[in-house]
């Protein structure tokens, strides 16, 4: 059953999404602000989010960008703003789809399956199983192990990760390795993806000066390949 995350404060609307979505067979997480949202989703990764735009700690627009920074899971932004430019502004942050409140159970339900069967359809995966030295992903079931341990990685994270082993030994750009797993136009001295390859050493268990299976080529990009001589 698909895991729906709900950021939203207003508790009668939260509720009220909640309740339907759980009828429908969803699992259900709410949370009523967009810090909690954050670190509910990086603890328990859902299908789908809806975000309110109007929260109390942060702006929606700013927690859109924060969560897209992290994660490419489909996010349904509600907001009380009207207006096509408002809804190009959204849908370009990195919104999947938009509802306008106020808006009934029934629109909401429809929404959320369309957006489940369009992200759905974009990234079935072709079930195989990819091994590089240590390392092994299974596309199939979306997980990956190190030396036989399973790695606990964020969707983003695998999608990086799973990228780079479909090309084991080739020298991946960095915007080719950006606008293809984010897909978005490639910003230069965004620091997205710096911080996405330092979580990945981490969990693979090594460090930039000394890496061993990922490897910086300076000036190109990275690679993917099994233990060996560092590259200069």
């Amino acid at each position: 059953m698909p895991l729906v995350l709900i950021v939203e404060d207003d508790p009668i609307i939260r509720e009220a999404l909640s309740d339907a979505l759980a009828g429908a067979g969803h699992v259900v997480r709410a949370v009523d602000s967009a810090l909690a949202g954050l670190r509910q989703l990086r603890q328990e990764p859902p299908d789908l989010v809806i975000l309110d735009l109007g929260l109390p700690d942060l702006d929606g627009a700013d927690a859109l960008r924060m969560l897209r920074a992290i994660t490419n899971v489909p996010v349904i932004v509600a907001t009380a703003r009207r207006g096509e430019v408002e809804a190009i502004r959204l849908l370009n942050a990195g919104a999947d789809d938009y509802l306008t409140k106020p808006f009934s159970a029934a629109h909401v339900l429809a929404r959320v399956s369309a957006v489940l069967r369009r992200t759905g359809a974009r990234t079935e995966p072709e079930f195989a199983v990819v091994e590089i030295g240590p390392l092994r992903l299974d596309e199939g079931a979306r997980a990956a192990s190190l030396d036989g341990v399973p790695l606990t990685l964020t969707r983003k994270e695998y999608d990086v990760l799973a990228y780079l082993a479909a090309r084991p030994g080739r020298v991946v750009t960095r915007k080719e390795l950006f606008t293809e797993v984010w897909q978005q136009p490639f910003v230069g001295a965004d620091q997205t993806l710096d911080v996405h390859l330092s979580w990945l050493r981490r969990k693979l268990g090594e460090t930039a000066a000394q890496p061993r299976l990922l490897r910086t080529v300076r000036g190109v990009g990275v690679m993917l390949v099994p233990p060996g001589p560092s590259v200069a």
